[in-house]
């Protein structure tokens, strides 16, 4: 008897400053893949934007970015925006995010058990596998583990070996580089999926918000529905980009916080 698929959830979280075609394909370059390994049957995907207290230079209020995210996956059946991280009053850890929608997942995972187990009262149980969810990102998101201060090593530790990673390479990063040289990640490396986009696509947020300060065409690049949303609101000008200039990224400057408390205690 063929061993039933793990339901798998991926997760993305980030600054979608705004949401491009390229953040858009991870998730269908993942779905390929994990549905490739024979193990996994993808059930659903999750675009988390972070929220404003991030302090990221350029960053656009997240009502912003979340309009723009939704807009640009209206025509997605299975990827959808959600909003509680982006409305925390404050940055909030990976792990703490991945955490609350896990418990979400388990939740809707046991309701709907005990629904089968009602209507199947004299038959035999359904043992559906419990499913899983891991984070989505690109291959430069491995070498931010990297970062001093940036991560705490027990969320490093959850995100790799509890839940697990999807990482999808782009342009010349070698994503292998960083599990192998990492101790935490090559403990867990069973459980980080390591994908290869053949068909290269450069787009970052970035140089979409360049483009859109000079004046530039950025048509293809991201859905036409996102830019009509940026010129009708007027983001991304010069003025926009200087928000938050000189400001230390939330996730070190909570870690310059908690390192001056445990040296006063």
């Amino acid at each position: 008897m063929a061993t039933s698929r793990v339901p798998l959830v991926l997760l993305a979280c980030g600054s979608f400053n705004p949401i491009t075609n390229q953040h858009m394909r991870l998730f269908e370059l993942a779905r390929d893949h994990m549905h490739s390994t024979g193990q996994y049957q993808v059930v659903g995907g999750i675009v988390s934007p972070v929220s404003d207290g991030y302090g990221k230079q350029g960053l656009v209020l997240a009502k912003h970015r979340i309009a723009m995210a939704k807009l640009a996956l209206q025509s997605s059946n299975w990827v959808t925006v959600d909003e509680w991280e982006s409305k925390q009053p404050d940055w909030t850890e990976t792990v703490v995010t991945m955490r609350y929608h896990y418990g979400r997942i388990l939740k809707e995972y046991e309701q709907s058990t005990e629904r089968n187990s009602d209507s199947n009262e004299n038959t035999t149980p359904l043992s559906n596998p419990c499913p899983q969810l891991k984070l989505l990102c690109g291959a430069d998101f491995l070498d931010t583990f990297k970062i001093p201060g940036l991560w705490r090593d027990d969320h490093v530790e959850e995100v790799s070996g509890r839940f697990g990673l999807v990482c999808v390479s782009r342009g010349g990063l070698q994503p292998e580089r960083a599990v192998h040289e990492s101790d935490t990640l090559s403990r867990h490396r069973q459980n980080i999926f390591l994908v290869r986009e053949w068909v290269r696509n450069e787009t970052s947020a970035t140089d979409i918000r360049r483009a859109l300060r000079r004046g530039l065409s950025v048509k293809y690049l991201i859905p036409d529905t996102v830019i009509e949303y940026i010129h009708q609101h007027n983001l991304y000008t010069e003025d926009s980009e200087r928000k938050n200039k000189g400001t230390v990224l939330r996730p070190l400057a909570k870690e310059a916080q908690q390192l001056v408390k445990s040296l006063d205690d």
